[in-house]
């Protein structure tokens, strides 16, 4: 008997005394990716053990084989684990968009096992993104690969689907942009970036135009380097936040721009103590105002920023001629002038 055919016996044996909700001999050894077979046949696996607890409770799913193109109904998914309050939630977002059940519904439900995910979680995940229900199976197993490239393994991975599974529904070219956007454009490292991922998955939407404005406003116009904006999560605040922060403490003599040197004459806050903190907080312990104060200044300043953004796009244009002539020979000056040309007075 050859080593291959061992294998496959040895593996249909395993998985004849495994319970899984997920997957089915056929779907593991049919496929033709090898390395998404092992991946699979490893998850399976592993995850046997957590899951048996909960599914002691329901059929044994070796008689449901979940297979792409079924239609769910409420019997498959109470064999797959969920609760028949879940059951009934599931099946209702699976049909109530774009014009009834989605024929990728169950292998998206697949997919996310596949993942990980508990029924609880899957069930959070679908409600909060129902459109992954109409994306492939394959392609959902595509882009999770592509974020593990990126530097997202299992734990991380988990986490980031669970909390902005909109990430899935992106195309891998966006994601990839996005990526390598911050690696090449705001000079972030593979770790760095890999980590902007995992506590701020919502970049992968933002303008690209808006987060390199964010970045060099943090950059030069707060004197922040890269770690400690990773460190202070920068890219879940708004660039309108961050700007009205920052302004209300330099108004107020609490923040000071770093000269060439990086030097100030006062001793400015941590990014973190600034951002990533209640508003409450910032006021009480860093800006050392009311909210009163805070929101007069909120209201000054939106109507300067309107002003000046109008005088901006004025500019800009005046200068489109031109623009496209300048070069810099140092990233860095690409990036200074990019910043002075867009600067908000």
């Amino acid at each position: 008997m050859s080593v291959q055919a061992t294998g496959r016996l040895g593996l249909r044996w395993t998985l004849r005394n495994a319970t899984c909700p997920v997957l089915n001999l056929r779907t593991i050894l049919g496929s033709d990716n090898v390395r998404q077979r092992g991946f699979m046949t490893c998850r399976l696996l592993c995850s046997t053990h957590n899951q048996t607890s909960t599914l002691h409770q329901h059929t044994d799913l070796s008689q449901y084989q979940l297979q792409p193109g079924r239609e769910l109904s409420i019997r498959a998914l109470l064999d797959m684990g969920f609760t028949d309050t879940q059951a009934d939630q599931l099946l209702e977002a699976a049909t109530k968009g774009r014009g009834g059940q989605s024929e990728h519904a169950s292998s998206t439900l697949m997919a996310l096992f596949v993942l990980g995910l508990n029924p609880s979680s899957v069930l959070k995940v679908l409600e909060k993104c129902p459109e992954l229900f109409y994306v492939k199976g394959t392609q959902l197993q595509q882009r999770m690969d592509n974020l593990r490239r990126l530097g997202l393994l299992e734990g991380s991975l988990q986490r980031v689907v669970s909390h902005y599974p909109q990430i899935l529904t992106l195309p891998l070219k966006r994601v990839n942009t996005v990526a390598r956007f911050l690696r090449e454009k705001c000079a972030f490292t593979v770790q760095q970036a890999t980590d902007i991922f995992r506590d701020s998955p919502a970049v992968v939407q933002d303008d690209l135009g808006q987060l390199e404005y964010k970045f060099q406003y943090a950059y030069f116009r707060m004197g922040v380097k890269q770690a400690e904006m990773v460190k202070s999560k920068l890219f879940r605040v708004t660039l309108e936040e961050v700007r009205c922060r920052h302004s209300f403490l330099e108004r107020r003599g609490l923040y000071q721009t770093p000269d060439k040197k990086g030097q100030t004459l006062i001793v400015n806050p941590k990014l973190k103590d600034i951002l990533a903190v209640a508003e409450e907080t910032y006021l009480a312990d860093i800006a050392m105002a009311t909210q009163e104060e805070f929101e007069v200044f909120q209201k000054l300043m939106t109507r300067e920023w309107q002003e000046d953004e109008d005088n901006d796009e004025e500019e800009e244009r005046d200068m489109g001629a031109d623009s496209d002539d300048e070069e810099e020979d140092e990233d860095e000056e690409d990036m200074k002038s990019g910043y002075r040309q867009r600067r908000k007075r």
